[in-house]
């Protein structure tokens, strides 16, 4: 397996699992707070894909797909390649609305494709390049952001995952 394919088949099962907890689920569901203080699936999922796509944007050094194909429209939402969710309160995660999940997870499907390109030309060597972001200690290198993202990705799609089996009450392991 080459460099680049370990780190698609990573994306690639974090995108399956949005696709599992978001495919037909209600926009009830899907916007709902478990509590005032925690996100919504829809919220959860649109930040996961928000960082993917910045990060791999920046990677390879290409407009994110948010702003460059209009999805930031789709959601109601400004012109911003900077929002990416870091920092909203609770008033904006509760204020965040989908109506189905169709457009979180078509926004998440461009993004995974996009990378997958640019993932496909990576060799090992791509992985030890240094980023340009001083406000490291030690530098990051392409490798390590590339695990970042897979990081905070897996987390929030798991976060996903687990708030459409407790909305849904579903009881594993249970007789």
């Amino acid at each position: 397996m080459e460099v680049g394919e370990i780190y698609t088949e990573a994306l690639g099962r974090i995108n399956a699992i949005l696709h599992r907890s978001l495919d037909g689920a209600s926009a009830e569901m899907l916007c709902r707070m478990p509590a005032p203080h925690s996100n919504s699936m829809a919220w959860t999922a649109w930040h996961l894909t928000r960082v993917h796509d910045d990060h791999l944007a920046d990677l390879a050094d290409v407009p994110q797909l948010w702003t460059s194909e209009g999805w930031h429209e789709r959601f109601d939402r400004a012109s911003n390649d900077e929002e990416t969710g870091q920092g909203h309160t609770l008033e904006e995660v509760a204020a965040f609305k989908v109506a189905s999940a169709k457009d979180i997870l078509g926004y998440a499907d461009v993004v995974f494709e996009r990378s997958k390109k640019y993932l496909a030309g990576l060799t090992n060597a791509d992985l030890d390049r240094e980023l340009d972001e001083p406000q490291y200690y030690p530098l990051p290198t392409l490798g390590v952001r590339l695990v970042s993202v897979i990081a905070d990705n897996t987390q929030h799609a798991g976060q996903v995952a687990y708030l459409r089996g407790y909305f849904e009450e579903k009881r594993w392991g249970r007789a």
